[in-house]
């Protein structure tokens, strides 16, 4: 099951690296970026999240708030935040809940891994409606940041 543009987005309550839940109702009446990844400490997942890092004024200036989600336990993803630098949260889908409810989920991934979120990015708008979706097949692509950029500024 994907999910598409105008769908309701998944409730999710997870732990980011300060052992803080956060909830997708913290971000009621804010835009939300939600890229999800693999694996900290990789090199196509660490480019995608660097871009967002790089470009978060941008994000910042149209309303938005990102977070990054990943299979990852919240202390490897503090050693990853805290070594590249992320001014965003990232969140631990330990229990893989929120990755499957979004449809971004591996149940196999690379070298016999188990359960493991694929590289997708989705917009939602303060309302909780998904306004872009993008669940790629393929791990070694990025999602496309000016399509991102561009649901953003239509809302």
């Amino acid at each position: 099951m994907s999910l598409q543009k105008g769908d309701k987005a998944p409730s999710f309550t997870l732990y980011n690296t300060e052992k803080k839940q956060v909830s997708l109702e913290d971000f009621k009446g804010k835009n939300l970026i939600i890229h999800f990844f693999p694996a900290a400490f990789t090199g196509v997942c660490t480019a995608q999240l660097c871009t967002m890092r790089d470009d978060i004024e941008y994000y910042t200036r149209l309303g938005a708030e990102v977070v990054g989600i990943s299979v990852d336990s919240l202390f490897t993803l503090g050693k990853f935040k805290a070594e590249q630098k992320y001014s965003f949260d990232l969140l631990s889908d330990f229990n893989k809940e929120t990755s499957q409810a979004f449809g971004a989920f591996y149940d196999t991934f690379v070298f016999g891994m188990k359960g493991v979120s694929r590289r997708a990015a989705f917009v939602v708008d303060g309302e909780g409606i998904i306004q872009y979706a993008e669940v790629l097949e393929n791990a070694g692509e990025l999602p496309d940041f000016v399509a991102i950029k561009a649901s953003l500024e239509q809302l």
